[in-house]
Order: structure tokens, then C-alpha cells, then sequence
């Protein structure tokens, strides 16, 4: 068995494989390497339409069954039932599964028109029977409310006759309306009618079902009296469009009592059948409950499987299926393992044959992590994929990036906090990776590994710093001691007894010159790590040309950067070392400013006015001299070479990587002596014309980002300035307030300061500020970093994999 590549500092070598299977098993072999996620294929069928291709009709009966499961899916919400919902574990390497048989499939498709059209016939059934009740229910409303309408009516006889009958030249007309339009119908009939009528309405005490709105909503009774056939036409057309019910009862109690014994032996029948009705629906859709995600997962992987074999190429001769893929190196031996395990298993004569090509095209860029490198290597996936084979930058973001948030955020008790949650999120991760999570939520336990070393980070950070929630620690016996006499009036200066075993000596805090002090140190500190990413990170550029073997990168690009960047900025670098190990005191003389001494170094070359070392004018110019030379070389040197070695077509033949069987499309060219076509397909030549160009850009980006980059990492020293003196306010106006009080008022303030000290360190020190810092880490990394070395020119290996199903992507679908 081939031994697995990492695949972490550099991604994993990539063959380009050509498969032949025989059609009668060639379902059976794309879901063998679904289950195993091994292959990323090739679409081999561009030139044919989509419509076209050979198993286009399974995929439309597929995805009729996957509306089916959506609509069981809606009904199921629609009557609150939950889905039983089976978690799903990735299917271990060396786990061997066959597909469903096409027999099942065909159940799953007759299953699903038959489970659909009894579904909709109750449905349909239920709904019509609501349509009926809701109409019932309304016209007993109204049948109810004619005695208060017809009360009100009798005035408009203008008798004091007992009987409640109108006169014939009254008509009217009863209903029910939505209350909200209620006023509105009032309102146009007064209009309209010219006030000649009588508008009556009462509340229902209970919401009714509405058709439109296919929902219940609230309605009133209405009645409406006025004077001849025509007024009364316009009456009802003005209240249907208000989407009005109309309904005919008597203006006599006795007949309004029949018709209400009528209407209400009706609705005890209605609601006996719609109940029975409604109990059969549920019913069907408890059992559907059981099943539909299963059904569900079976049918979406049996799609995903023809919709990988339309990428195939069909030989009707042979009767075979070829593919093409690409496939890691060291998974060639699983692959032929898997199709031969297949065929031995069907019992198939023909086996499948696995081909490696040699292409000049383009790998994808694979990189093979575990649930620990997964996140940081996202951090980098999210700015760009790496070109195949380059350096990963994902690697060394491992430490650099939750040290870098350290350097900000470096305080022991913040660090703990982040720390501790991060900590429980990891112990935890089984049972919280089974749960629905939100997507803050999600964000959190996916990035918890990095949360860790961020939290495990600041602890040493804030151990150097020495601060701990704004205070320090007395550690270790301090470097400094108070004068045991001192006149009055005068400065009280310390006296140095020795050096503080680690980080800050405590007797920094609360002093005079403290905040001084602590920034000069933090400042060059930010300098210093800022040039020491930076230069390992452009490192990785001379590891990419000695991989790939290009020598005229190291000569042209790398060697001038080098020396152009280690004579500014290394030099100031080893002037911070070298300024921190001078006793100044000692020396009797004052520290010079190292600032300054750059800046001179480029404005009055020779001339230096506080000198740090011997000779320091004529290091300081030999520099400078090296590092302007070095810019007409970055300028110059690819130009002049490329203008040498190349004819007029443009064609580059650079070295290759000896070794690799797939290679980059511009390599294999050169390698394989490839003709015009495969040129074309690889990647165009360049010209004289487009290098001069491009290396005019590089050298001006470079010069400049040099010095801008370098000042970029000055949000080091700001930031945990920043943090360190919110930590010291925050402590200072909450929780130190109670110090000074006494009694029960002490108690209670002190447990109540304490309370806001807690909360708001939490939100605003830990959840802010980290968010705040972790953000300028990423950037550190993905601007100052990755630019002195990363290409990000590569495409992604998706091999295909089932993925799990769940209830969230019918809802989605």
C-alpha cells in the first residue's frame, strides 16, 4: 500500500486518470467512488447539450421524485410534524458499500406517485371540507346575529307594532366581511347610496377560515337595509369585492330558527367527516415521517450519480463508459482496490481498467487536513487557492496567526476566558457537531481549535507582558528597588538591583514613565516580528523557484528583494537588538533615536549625527548603495533574460520538476516539447512585451510595499496598547469603586461592580476586541504575508462525495 503524503506544507501530487466500465456496472462504480469521494471528473461532453446527454431522462424522474419529497416535506410543517431525522457519520476509509438496486429505486418512483396523489385527494378533501364548514359556521353567525339586526331595524316602520317584520319596501342584505374592511364598506355604500340605507355590524366572537387568505381571520356579521331591487344589486357587488360572504336568511324568527337547526345538523356532520378526513392525513403523513429522509438521501445520491455519469463519454461500440478524473497519487492503489472489489462483488466478467495519463493541464490543489488543520487552512482558502504545488500557507498560519493575535490581545486573564470557552467547545465537539447550530454558533465551534491556541497564546503573551485583567503579577523578586533616602520635592528614581527573571518586572506598573516605557519596548517589538514574518515568509519564494526550478526567479526576483529588504529593514532590525544590549546609563551618553537614523540614512548619506556603532556612516552607506542597485536588477534582469532565450513565438522553455507526473501546464510544455495545441490549452506564452510590464509593476509593488508593509505591522504595538489601557479604565471605573466601602453597602456594591466588571469585560474586552484583533492578524497574514511568496492561482480538488442529506435542503430546495 502506497504510503498517504501529507499534503500540508505542499499540496498532494495529482494524477490524471481515464476510466473505462462496462455500462452494465457503471451505476455501481460511480456510487462505489461517491461513497469513497476519491475522483474529481472531468466533464468530457462540453460540446453536447445539456438536454442531450445520455441519462438526462433519469435525472428529470429523480427530480419529479424530489418535488414529490418536498411537497411531503411542506405538508409535514404544515401539520407540525417532525421529520425523524437519523444523523449521519462519514463512512470510514475501507468501508465497502454497494448501491441500492434499480428495483428499489423504481419502488421509491411508483411509491412516490402513489403516496402524492393520495396525499393531494386528502388534502384536496380537507380543504373543501373547511371551505364548507368555514361557510356554515359563518352563515350561523349571521342567522344568530338577525335578532339584534332586525331589533335595531323595526324603527324603520315608524309603528310601535310588536311584530319585527319590515315592510316590503325594505330589502336587505346579510353577510359576513373581514373586519378590517368592514369600515371601508361602510364607508363606500354611505357614498354610493347617498346615505339612503341602514349598515349594521357585529364582531364574531371566534377567527373563521378565509379561502384567499387560506388562513383564519377575524370577521364581522353585517346587514345592509335600503329601498328597491337595483340599490340592492349595487349593495352586493360593492360587497363581494370586498370579499364579502353573502348569505339569505328570513326577516321572520321562526324561519331564521329552522335554518339555524338546519345549519347546525349540517356542520356536526361536516366536522364528523372532516375530522376522520384530517385523522387519515396525518396519519399518512406520521408514517411519511419515518421514511422521508431516508427515501430522500437514496434518491439524492442516485441523482448525483447519473448527473456524474452525463460527464462520461459513451463508446455504444464497446458498450462501455469512459471517464476522466482527477485523483491524488497516493490514492491510485484505494481506487483500483475499490472498481476491483466491485466487480468481484457483482460478479462481472469485464473488469473496469484504470488508465494515468500525461496532460499539460492544470492539477487541482489538494490538501489533505484533519479536524485540527482544517479551520487554519479555511483562513487561507478564503483568500485564495494556492497554485498546485506551491508552498501552503496554511501551514505556518498555525502558529504565526494565534501568536499574532497574542502579540494584540496578550493578557493572561482574557487569555483564560478565551481559553476556557474555547476549551469546552473542543471537549464537547462530538455531541455539539450532531446539533443544529446557528451561524454565529457555527462559526465559533469550527474555528474552535484556532479559539484555543488564540486563548493559549495570550496567556504567555500577557505572561510577558506581565498583566493579568489590567494588574500585574509579583512573580519573581523585581529588578528595581525604591532609594532608601531621597530629598523632598525631587524625582524619585529607582535603582537597578539586577534583571526580572521573565516578561515585565512589576515594579513598571503604576510609574510615572510606565506607559513610556512600555511603548518603546512594544513598538520595536512589533518591528522585529514584523520583519522576521515577512522574511520567512519571502523565504517560501526561493523554496517555490528550487521546487519548480525556476533559477531566473532566484537570480532575477528573489536574491534583489532579499537584499533590498534585509538592507533597510534588517539593518534597522539588528539596530533594535543591538541598541537593547548598550547599558546607555553606563555608557553616559544618550540613547540615539533610530528613526531618525533611517531616515538620514536615505536623506544625508555619510552623515550620522548619534552614532550607535563604529563605522556606522560607512555601513549605512554601503546600504544604501547595495539596495539601489538592487532595484534596476529587479527592473532589468527577467527582461533581459527572457529577450535572450526566447524566439519570436513567445514560447518559454523553462526547467521542470524532474520527478512529477503531473506537472503545471507551462512545465509539461516545455518538458514534452509540446506542439501549438496543447500550448493553447495549457496557458499562452508570454511576450517580450507583457514581461517588461509585469516586472515593472512587481519591482515598484515591491520597493514600496517593503516599507508600507513593515509600518503595517505597527498595529502590534497599537492594539495591545489599546488593549491594555481599556482593561486598565474598565477595572478602574467598575469593580476598584467598592474597594473603598465598607458594611453592607460594600458587600452589595462590591457584588454588583463586580457583576459589570465581569459582563463587560466579556463583551467588550474578550468578544470585541478579539474579534477586533483577529482580524488584524488575518490581515497581517493575508496582505504582508502571503504577498511576498503566494501565487493563489490554483482551482480546488471537489472529488465527488455524497454528501449528507438533511432536512434543511429539502426546505432550501
Amino acid at each position: 500500500m502506497v504510503e498517504k503524503y501529507e499534503a500540508m506544507f505542499r499540496s498532494a501530487e495529482m494524477s490524471l486518470v481515464q476510466l473505462y466500465i462496462p455500462q452494465e456496472i457503471g451505476r455501481d462504480s460511480v456510487y462505489s467512488l461517491g461513497d469513497q469521494g476519491l475522483v474529481q471528473f472531468r466533464d468530457l461532453n462540453t460540446k453536447i447539450r445539456a438536454f442531450q446527454r445520455t441519462f438526462v431522462p433519469e435525472v428529470r424522474r429523480l427530480d419529479n421524485l424530489q418535488r414529490q419529497y418536498r411537497y411531503f416535506y411542506k405538508l409535514l410543517r404544515e401539520h407540525d410534524i417532525k421529520i425523524f431525522e437519523e444523523s449521519e457519520e462519514d463512512t470510514p476509509r475501507g468501508v465497502f458499500r454497494i448501491a441500492p438496486s434499480t428495483s428499489q429505486i423504481d419502488d421509491h418512483v411508483e411509491n412516490g406517485s402513489l403516496i402524492e396523489e393520495r396525499l393531494q385527494q386528502l388534502v384536496e378533501a380537507s380543504e373543501q371540507l373547511e371551505l364548507q364548514k368555514s361557510d356554515l359556521e359563518q352563515f350561523r353567525h349571521v342567522l344568530q346575529a338577525g335578532d339584534e339586526f332586525f331589533a335595531n331595524a323595526t324603527g324603520l316602520t315608524h309603528t310601535e307594532s310588536q311584530d319585527e317584520s319590515i315592510p316590503t319596501s325594505v330589502s336587505f342584505v346579510t353577510g359576513t366581511i373581514p373586519r378590517a374592511k368592514a369600515g371601508t364598506l361602510e364607508q363606500i355604500l354611505w357614498r354610493v347610496l347617498r346615505g339612503n340605507l341602514f349598515f349594521k355590524h357585529v364582531q364574531l366572537p371566534e377567527p373563521l377560515y378565509d379561502a384567499k387568505a387560506r388562513t383564519t381571520v377575524l370577521k364581522d356579521a353585517f346587514i345592509v337595509f335600503s329601498h328597491g331591487d337595483l340599490i340592492l344589486q349595487r349593495v352586493k357587488k360593492v360587497a363581494e369585492s370586498l370579499d364579502a360572504n353573502l348569505y339569505d336568511i328570513s326577516d321572520d324568527h321562526g324561519a331564521r330558527s329552522k335554518q339555524l337547526q338546519e345549519i347546525n345538523s349540517r356542520l356536526a356532520d361536516v366536522y364528523t367527516v372532516l375530522e376522520t378526513t384530517n385523522t387519515t392525513l396525518e396519519t399518512e403523513l406520521y408514517a411519511i415521517s419515518k421514511e422521508l429522509q431516508a427515501w430522500n438521501t437514496d434518491i439524492a445520491r442516485e441523482k448525483a450519480v447519473f448527473e456524474t455519469l452525463n460527464l462520461f463519454d459513451y463508446d455504444s461500440n464497446r458498450k462501455t463508459l469512459i471517464g476522466e478524473g482527477w485523483v491524488p497519487k497516493d490514492e491510485l492503489s484505494n481506487l483500483q482496490g475499490q472498481l476491483a472489489r466491485l466487480t468481484t462483488s457483482l460478479g462481472v466478467d469485464v473488469p473496469s481498467i484504470i488508465q494515468v495519463l500525461d496532460t499539460n493541464k492544470s492539477p487541482p490543489t489538494f490538501h489533505r487536513t484533519n479536524k485540527f488543520t482544517e479551520a487554519f487552512q479555511n483562513i487561507v482558502d478564503c483568500y485564495g487557492i494556492a497554485t498546485y504545488r506551491e508552498v501552503n500557507a496554511g501551514l505556518p498560519t498555525i502558529v504565526t496567526f494565534p501568536f499574532m493575535f497574542a502579540v494584540m490581545f496578550g493578557d493572561m486573564g482574557h487569555g483564560m476566558l478565551m481559553a476556557m470557552v474555547a476549551a469546552l467547545l473542543v471537549f464537547y465537539e462530538v455531541p455539539l457537531g450532531k446539533m443544529k447550530r446557528d451561524e454565529i454558533f457555527d462559526m465559533a465551534y469550527s474555528g474552535r481549535y484556532i479559539l484555543l491556541l488564540m486563548g493559549l497564546f495570550s496567556i504567555y503573551t500577557g505572561f510577558l507582558y506581565n498583566d493579568m485583567f489590567s494588574k500585574s503579577l509579583t512573580l519573581f523578586k523585581s529588578g528595581w528597588k525604591w532609594p532608601s533616602h531621597w530629598e523632598e520635592g525631587e524625582p524619585i528614581e529607582a535603582i537597578s538591583v539586577g534583571t526580572y527573571a521573565f516578561g515585565l518586572d512589576w515594579m513598571w506598573h503604576g510609574t510615572d514613565n510606565a506607559l513610556l516605557f512600555s511603548n518603546s519596548y512594544k513598538m520595536k517589538l512589533s518591528v522585529l516580528l514584523g520583519f522576521i514574518h515577512m522574511t520567512y515568509s519571502y523565504m517560501f519564494a526561493l523554496v517555490n523557484a528550487l521546487h519548480f526550478n525556476k533559477w531566473i526567479d532566484i537570480i532575477g526576483n528573489f536574491i534583489p528583494g532579499l537584499l533590498f529588504m534585509q538592507g533597510i529593514f534588517g539593518y534597522l532590525s539588528i539596530c533594535i537588538v543591538y541598541k537593547w544590549t548598550i547599558d546607555w546609563v553606563k555608557e553616559e551618553r544618550v540613547a540615539p533615536g533610530l528613526l531618525n537614523t533611517l531616515i538620514n540614512m536615505f536623506l544625508s548619506p555619510g552623515n550620522v549625527e548619534e552614532e550607535l556603532y563604529p563605522h556606522q556612516a560607512k555601513v549605512q552607506v554601503f546600504l544604501l548603495i547595495v539596495a539601489l542597485i538592487c532595484i534596476p536588477c529587479l527592473l532589468l534582469i527577467k527582461p533581459i533574460h527572457f529577450k535572450l532565450t526566447h524566439s519570436d513565438n513567445g514560447y518559454e522553455a523553462v526547467g521542470t520538476n524532474e520527478g512529477d507526473e503531473v506537472n503545471t501546464a507551462e512545465h509539461n510544455a516545455a518538458k514534452n516539447g509540446a506542439d501549438q495545441d496543447e500550448e493553447e490549452e495549457g496557458g499562452h506564452g508570454e511576450e517580450f512585451g507583457d514581461v517588461v510590464i509585469h516586472q515593472v509593476i512587481h519591482t515598484i509593488e515591491f520597493c514600496l510595499n517593503t516599507v508600507s508593509h513593515t509600518a503595517s505591522y505597527l498595529r502590534l504595538w497599537a492594539l495591545s496598547l489599546a488593549h491594555a489601557q481599556l482593561s486598565t479604565v474598565l477595572w478602574t471605573m467598575t469593580i476598584q469603586i467598592s474597594f473603598g466601602m465598607t458594611g453592607v453597602v460594600g458587600v452589595i456594591m462590591t457584588v454588583v461592580l463586580f457583576t459589570m466588571w465581569f459582563v463587560l469585560t466579556c463583551v467588550i474586552l474578550v468578544l470585541m476586541e478579539g474579534t477586533s484583533a483577529m482580524l488584524h492578524s488575518l490581515r497581517l497574514h493575508w496582505v504582508e504575508s502571503m504577498s511576498k511568496f503566494f501565487e493563489g492561482e490554483g482551482t480546488p480538488y471537489t472529488p465527488f462525495k455524497f454528501e449528507p442529506v438533511d432536512v434543511e435542503s429539502m426546505e432550501q430546495a
